[in-house]
Order: structure tokens, then C-alpha cells, then sequence
């Protein structure tokens, strides 16, 4: 089924008729990492429930693009490919796939968290037990295009970046961040090609605020993460901006009112006047409210440990200011629906999407 109507418009401009193209556009942290490099691949081919269950949420979305976040890389794409399968299998079709090496589980060489050894899986230039680990994805019905990936860009090239210090000096250390990069996941420009329109998908997977000690390296990073693209749009950064519509999507880590992290950073972005936010909701969210958060709980997108983080918003699809926005929401059934128990077994995040109609 479709979660947003498949609406046509019809504009008159100019004496002639153009059909306007309407887009579902989703994300989705599966939480499909394992400990080791080709385990998720074994359990794609041996049908493991969660696998299973994460292509039933997907398939029941059925959006036209999916972000996919938390699914382990491998070098030929084995594990998406094979996944990609699944996925025909249960009626949901992606015949473009994209996905490149991620920082996560590459070795730095260095003491990247301050602990005095090397080699552990926060030394790597994102966090990670082997290279590959939590990777993502990009799975579409359109054709994508040559991506631009900013994954390789140092923290301490990022214009006005927060990148802590410690007594005036770097943290750990100079050496470090020489080194360190911004990405913990991935930043990608992914143009897409629909019906002759381009579409920008400004992919990432931010780290997560804790883990970390009071000088917040990870809540710092993870708020420049997210900022990476809002200084790309207003043309801060040594890049040009996209060319057309786009679409932020990925997931920040960062709720702008409750749990850990720089909300006051995420609250920036949502009104940033080059996009929107949807505002997606869900009957599942307001149904598991948690007492004392500040937050809307039906715009939660993950199911977190109660009392603390709890339920938060943390996964995003904030389309371009220009595009028209026909429907939204986030695969998060009540309790009592079809599809609640899959959803839950499939990962504590939930699937959001945004239909927008691309002129």
C-alpha cells in the first residue's frame, strides 16, 4: 500500500500541461548490524526474523526512496544485494542501490577517545568493531546518479565547528585531530533521477550524543553532523550547494526537546527557512507516551529504554522549502493494529516517510 495518496496534479503554465511527479521519500535505522563482517549476510540468506520483519516494514511503506541507516557495509554489497532480494520477494522492488565504504569500523592509527590505547572500535574514524559496521543505504525505483561523498572531510575543516578542547587544547590531542573525521557514519549528496527531475537525497547518520565524557565529543559531533548540511545549503563550506529540490533524511541522534544531544542545534535546522518539517506523526508514539517529556510523543520515532532516554525524535525527512508536501508520517501502529508487533520486532526506530510532489 501506499502511505501517501498517489496524487497527479496537473499544472497549467505556460499553454501546455506538466504533470507533476509525486515521491514517497523514507527513512529507516533497521538496526541490521552485527558483531562480525559477513553475519548479516548469513542471516539475510537464512531468513532471520528480524531481517524478515524489517522487509515487512518496508515493503508495508512502500516508499519510492529509502535511506536505509544501521545495515552493515560489506565491499561488493553482498548483504544488499541479497537483502535488495527480500525485499522483491515481499513485493517491494528497488532496482537502484547505493551504498560505499563508511567511516564506521576504519582503524584511525590513533587515540581517538583519550582512554590510552589504539585500535578499539572508538578509535576508528567512526565507531565501529570491523569496517563496514552500521553502515547505509540507498534503495530506489529511480534511477540514482553520481553521489557526491563528503565522508572524507575532516572535523577541524567544518566552518565554525564545536570540536571539543580541553584546557585550550584539542581533545585528546593535537595528533587526533589531525585526523578526526566528521562523518561518525556517512554525508552523502545522492541525485536521483525522476521522471527527468532531480532530486537531491543529503543522506547522514549522526552520532550519538553520549558514550562520552564531560567535554560531549560525541554530542559535539554529532550537532556539527547534522549543521554539515545546513552550512552546504547557505553555501558556507568549500562545496557548492546542491543543484534543484532536496531532501535532508537520515537520522541525527538528536530529539529537539527531550534526551541528551545539542537540541537547541536540531531546533535550528527544523526551522531552517531552505526547508520544512512535516511534521510526520503516529497513533503508535502518542499511545507510548512517556510522563515528563517536554516533546509532541506523536512525533517520536524511536522506542527507547523507559525511563531514560525514552521514546524519542531522532530520524528525519525535511524536504526542500520549495517542494509540496502532499502527506507524511511514521510506521509506528497503536498497540492494537496489524502491523505493531513487527514493527517492534523489526527495530526500535521507526520507518518515516514524506510524500512531496516534485514539479
Amino acid at each position: 500500500m501506499k502511505l501517501g495518496g498517489a496524487l497527479t496534479l496537473i499544472s497549467l503554465l505556460s499553454g501546455s500541461l506538466l504533470a507533476a511527479e509525486p515521491v514517497i521519500v523514507a527513512t529507516y535505522d533497521a538496526e541490521l548490524y552485527r558483531d562480525g563482517p559477513g553475519l548479516l549476510l548469513d542471516d539475510v540468506l537464512d531468513g532471520d526474523p528480524q531481517v524478515e520483519a524489517v522487509a515487512e516494514v518496508i515493503a508495508y511503506a512502500d516508499a519510492d526512496i529509502l535511506h536505509l541507516t544501521g545495515f552493515d557495509w560489506d565491499l561488493e554489497n553482498h548483504a544488499l544485494t541479497a537483502f535488495a532480494r527480500v525485499l522483491a520477494n515481499q513485493g517491494a522492488a528497488y532496482p537502484y542501490l547505493y551504498a560505499s565504504q563508511p567511516n564506521t569500523g576504519v582503524p584511525s592509527g590513533i587515540d581517538l577517545d583519550g582512554n590510552g590505547r589504539v585500535g578499539e572500535a572508538r578509535d576508528s574514524f567512526g565507531y565501529g568493531s570491523f569496517t563496514g559496521q552500521g553502515g547505509m543505504a540507498i534503495l530506489s525505483r529511480y534511477p540514482i546518479g553520481e553521489v557526491r561523498d563528503f565522508s572524507q572531510m575532516l572535523w577541524a575543516e567544518l566552518p565554525d565547528n564545536h570540536a571539543p578542547r580541553v584546557d585550550g587544547l584539542p581533545f585528546p590531542s593535537e595528533e587526533a585531530s589531525k585526523v578526526r573525521r566528521l562523518s561518525s557514519v556517512a554525508h552523502w549528496d545522492v541525485p536521483i533521477d525522476v521522471a527527468g527531475k532531480t532530486l537531491h537525497l543529503l543522506a547522514w547518520h549522526g552520532s550519538t550524543p553520549v558514550f562520552d565524557g564531560p567535554e560531549d565529543l560525541n554530542g559535539a559531533r554529532g550537532a556539527d553532523e547534522a549543521m554539515f548540511w545546513i552550512k552546504l545549503l547557505n553555501e558556507s563550506l568549500p562545496f557548492p550547494p546542491p543543484e534543484g529540490p532536496v531532501v535532508l533524511t537520515g537520522i541525527s541522534n538528536i530529539d529537539p526537546v527531550d534526551g541528551d544531544g545539542r537540541h537547541v542545534t536540531m531546533a535550528r535546522i527544523l526551522r531552517d527557512p531552505l526547508l520544512q518539517d512535516p511534521m510526520p506523526t503516529s497513533a503508535g508514539g502518542s499511545a507510548a507516551a512517556n510522563p515528563g517529556h517536554a516533546g509532541d510523543p506523536a512525533l517520536d520515532t524511536a522506542d527507547f529504554d523507559d525511563p531514560l532516554p525514552g521514546n524519542l525524535r531522532v530520524d528525519y525527512v525535511l524536504p526542500d522549502a520549495r517542494l509540496r508536501v502532499l502527506a507524511s508520517g511514521v510506521v509506528w501502529p497503536a498497540p492494537d493494529e496489524p502491523m505493531a508487533e513487527t514493527v517492534e520486532t523489526a527495530s526500535r526506530h521507526r520507518l518515516v516517510w514524506v510524500e512531496v510532489d516534485l514539479p
